[in-house]
């Protein structure tokens, strides 16, 4: 069970890692006009979608950034279907990702899917065996065919309306949540806590994914609650090298250095050589931070107004951006304070449990 378990976890990040860089492009696209036009004085550009000139153009290239999030749920079934079962499943793959859009299915609808076409042409694969003049047919008419019917009976017939209903409702709680003033912080804190923990892992990937997938939904602030807690944790270590540095050796001297880059970019990564020092009192101090980043951010104020942009530069497309930079530097802060005060950097502490390497996972977040 712990290996399947590990090889569902495997493919669902492998489709994110595919998914990451167009979430990224899309949202720039998107978030680059409009601060052009907010510049000039001007709220929204659906209004020139019918005139010429550069105001037209502005919202030509906005549509352009809306097309590509609303390729989200497409591309990352697409890609998990081909982490499962290879170029055979990748067609059906995109094809249960945007049934899974066009039925309100969401991410949840595009998970299933792609792991439906991945698992079905795995299966066909080892167990549907052909004469060897009819090889070539296999990959080309026969695996294509059984993942792309299954995913077509499958998420257009039997699971369209149930995944509707439950994606439906998960995205109206999270809508009812951000609503309330009270709600909204305790999001904030429990998501912020989650990019802390496990830096690329599985718990900090469920976060970030759930904010980013929300994209496609017209939903910006989870997006915004996890860009704020994934720059303040490597940003953090950067600053505890400043306060602290007589409690840092050379190597992590220099790693703290990298990651004023790591956290203006938003790569919580740059943590990972810090937190592995003493991970069962460095995790909870990122954790803290992290909550507290994003908690404070948005009990200062901001609120979403366009698709995010990661990294502290990120600010300019947050409503109230200076209430995100205060959230930001004030977990980075707690970080770089508290983490020296109970770890020693500069030897390796007797740790009460065993990290193994292969459990840290490293990926590129924004």
């Amino acid at each position: 069970m712990k290996r399947v378990l590990a090889d569902l976890k495997g493919h669902l990040m492998s489709g994110i890692s595919f998914v990451l860089p167009l979430i990224i492009g899309a949202s720039l696209v998107v978030a680059i006009p409009k601060m052009i036009a907010l510049g000039m004085g001007i709220t929204s550009l659906d209004p020139y979608a019918d005139t010429e000139g550069f105001k037209h153009a502005l919202y030509l290239i906005e549509q352009v950034g809306w097309t590509g999030i609303g390729l989200i749920n497409t591309v990352l079934a697409g890609f998990i279907a081909y982490s499962v079962g290879d170029k055979a499943a990748l067609g059906a793959g995109f094809i249960g990702g945007a049934v899974a859009s066009s039925t309100n299915a969401g991410f949840l609808g595009a998970v299933i899917a792609g792991f439906l076409a991945g698992y079905l042409v795995k299966w066909a694969k080892e167990h549907i065996k052909l004469p060897e003049s009819f090889a070539g047919v296999m990959p080309l008419v026969i695996l294509p065919l059984i993942a792309t019917l299954s995913v077509a009976i499958v998420m257009g017939a039997l699971l369209s309306e149930p995944l509707a209903w439950i994606n439906t409702s998960l995205v109206e709680w999270i809508r009812t949540m951000i609503e309330n003033d009270v709600n909204k912080i305790l999001l904030a804190v429990i998501m912020g806590a989650m990019i802390g923990s496990d830096l690329g892992g599985p718990v900090n990937k469920a976060a970030w994914m759930a904010g980013n997938v929300l994209l496609a939904e017209g939903v910006y602030l989870p997006a915004i609650i996890v860009n704020v807690a994934i720059c303040a944790v490597p940003f953090g270590y950067a600053l505890a090298t400043l306060f602290h540095k007589n409690r840092f050796n050379k190597e992590l001297l220099d790693a703290g250095r990298n990651n004023f880059i790591m956290g203006f970019i938003g790569i919580t990564e740059g943590a990972i050589p810090f937190t592995l020092v003493n991970p069962l009192r460095l995790v909870p101090i990122n954790m803290l931070g992290g909550a507290i980043a994003s908690g404070l951010g948005i009990a200062l104020g901001m609120y979403d107004k366009m698709p995010p942009v990661g990294g502290i530069y990120g600010f300019f497309t947050v409503g109230n951006g200076w209430a995100y930079l205060i959230g930001l530097f004030a977990g980075a802060a707690f970080i770089g304070f508290v983490a020296p005060l109970f770890v020693n950097f500069n030897k390796q502490e007797e740790q009460t449990e065993d990290i193994a390497l292969d459990d840290i996972e490293v990926s590129f977040e924004n």
